[in-house]
């Protein structure tokens, strides 16, 4: 069927006055029309993330419930029967979309268990075990702009979902119709036939438990005041965050204002993305007023969270690498000194992370795992150590953007668990007289000065996806032999599963799933790694070099910035 029949399908069917509105507004405008219809949203492992608008290429109710139906079948075919945990944060159309979710599963006979209010990624994660539930939903589109909203999917052991039931998921959407293939009855019947039931109280306190009981130095904050700024960039982390931290005793808490209620406009930061200082320049400003010993920020669904801290009399900003640094490293300490590190502990890092923690964990007699892009890979790991009963080995595990986790009891990224960390650690290196960034300085003065940065290069309009595959597709085939001058020693094809060497000229298997990645390593031991998104339509490119000095470091790593950047073509 082409765009044009699909928009005159849904000009006849759709029944929500403001799409209907939208798409009699495009009606003379073929381009637009083309945009919308002449392609669907494309189910994956990541879900569905897309502009709220009408059309099968966009966010919207309709989209919502026919990738629910799916979902619905998938899971009455493997289990006959089940439950689904849903949450939502604060983007527009966030509540609706989970309700709508909750009527097409109930509508199927499946029961849906959704919280009475915006929750967090993490809470969905936990509710999806605590439950006992064959999947979890939750409503977001994470950092992205206010424009997007989306549609994660979680299996039965809190992950995201896996590839192989992504597949099955996406099939089963591809054969349902936008209107006359789904399941539906209204919400307030779901909860009359007891199909549809809010997650209670005890879930909630639960799911607090288990994140104090992260906790190093216990009554540390209390015995070490700090002084806090948080801003929950209008998300679904206040309410969480906020508890956790008062639990903990952290008594001078100030929070961002104008950030603090929750609002899909995101009206003080068009990309809330606590990795972009933009984000974080409204509390960046209150720092020089308040002097907080920390600012914290937590992205919309709460599962990502950004960090300053004071710097003498001024504050920095910390990547997520340093910060992932510095949690490992107070873990580490810290268990070793309340001998709490159980026997061959494990942390676990992404492929793109700083090797600066390899070093670290190293030291600490600590075995580090390296996995894909994703923090579901992470999750994966703390399930096979599940599997064999040995869960507990687990300390950390982070990824560069932003994500941290400590403990076992969900399997994603967790902010509010991150953010109690970062205060206890912030106070227990203040009972010694250091910030942050002293300890950052010891050990970089230890293990060299490691940089990281990350390019975000974007490919806009229509054929931007071609566009990057092109790029990738070239990079696979044709290795470059220097980049910036320096001779390219190996290649790390992610997606073929090969390392090869050059100098050696030998090739050895990478003991990890097939992903579009593809790594090269220099001469001098810096690292270029490249990746297209899986969420926007962006690539990717990752550098880390380590020199003697700050100053060397800083030089190199632009330095082969710019290379990266002509090597990508964009």
């Amino acid at each position: 069927m082409g765009y044009k029949s699909e928009y005159e399908r849904w000009l006849e069917n759709v029944d929500d006055a403001e799409l209907l509105g939208q798409l009699s507004a495009i009606e003379n405008d073929d381009e637009e029309m083309r945009r919308r219809f002449s392609n669907a949203l494309e189910f994956g492992t990541a879900g569905l993330r897309g502009v709220l608008e009408a059309g099968t290429s966009r966010m919207n109710i309709y989209v919502v419930r026919r990738a629910t139906q799916g979902l619905a079948e998938t899971i009455l075919d493997r289990y006959g029967e089940g439950s689904v945990a849903i949450a939502y944060d604060s983007r527009n159309m966030s509540l609706e979309f989970a309700r709508e979710c909750a009527s097409v599963l109930a509508g199927n006979g499946l029961t849906a268990y959704i919280y009475d209010r915006l929750m967090p990624t993490p809470m969905l994660s936990f509710a999806v075990r605590e439950l006992g539930a064959r999947a979890g939903i939750m409503i977001t589109a994470s950092h992205n702009p206010a424009e997007y909203n989306g549609y994660k999917v979680f299996g039965p052991d809190g992950c995201q979902m896996t590839l192989e039931d992504a597949m099955m998921v996406y099939n089963k959407i591809e054969n349902v119709d936008f209107f006359s293939g789904i399941k539906y009855i209204e919400f307030e019947s779901g909860f009359e036939k007891e199909l549809i039931k809010y997650i209670g109280k005890y879930t909630v306190e639960q799911y607090y438990q288990s994140v104090e009981k992260q906790q190093l130095n216990p009554g540390i904050c209390e015995r070490y005041p700090i002084k806090v700024l948080y801003s929950p960039l209008c998300g679904a982390g206040s309410e969480p965050v906020r508890r956790v931290l008062e639990d903990i005793f952290v008594k001078d808490l100030d929070v961002v204002e104008e950030q603090e209620q929750p609002d899909g406009n995101f009206p003080t930061c068009t990309y809330p993305n606590p990795e972009t200082k933009e984000a974080l320049q409204l509390g960046l400003d209150r720092c020089t007023k308040l002097k907080p010993d920390i600012f914290i920020a937590t992205d919309p669904d709460a599962d990502r969270v950004g960090v300053v801290v004071k710097d003498g009399e001024d504050y920095r900003i910390l990547s997520g690498n340093e910060v992932g640094v510095l949690l490992l490293k107070y873990i580490i300490d810290s268990r070793t000194a309340n001998r709490t590190m159980p026997e061959r502990p494990v942390a676990i890092r992404s492929i793109v992370s700083t090797e600066l923690a390899d070093e670290i964990a190293k030291d600490g007699g600590i075995e580090m795992i390296s996995v894909l892009t994703g923090f579901k890979f992470i999750g994966e790991q703390i399930l096979l150590l599940e599997q064999k009963g040995e869960q507990d080995r687990f300390i950390f595990g982070f990824e560069e953007s932003c994500g941290y986790l400590a403990g076992d009891y969900v399997r994603d990224k967790d902010a509010v668990v991150a953010s109690m960390l970062l205060c206890e650690m912030t106070s227990y290196y203040k009972q010694r007289s250091k910030t942050p960034v002293l300890i950052l300085d010891e050990i970089y003065e230890q293990y060299g000065h490691y940089r990281n940065s990350v390019l975000n290069m974007q490919y806009s309009g229509t054929d931007g996806v071609a566009e990057m595959k092109a790029v990738m597709d070239g990079l696979y085939k044709n290795h470059p032999k220097e980049i910036a001058g320096f001779a390219v020693t190996a290649v790390t094809d992610y997606r073929n599963s090969i390392r090869e060497s050059k100098t050696l000229g030998t090739k050895t298997a990478i003991d990890l799933p097939s992903s579009d990645v593809i790594g090269f390593t220099l001469e001098n031991g810096a690292t270029i790694i490249i990746r297209p998104s899986g969420t926007e339509p962006k690539m990717k490119v990752y550098i880390t070099v380590k020199e003697a000095t700050a100053a060397e470091s800083a030089q190199l790593a632009e330095t082969l910035e710019n290379a990266a950047k002509a090597l990508v073509r964009c």
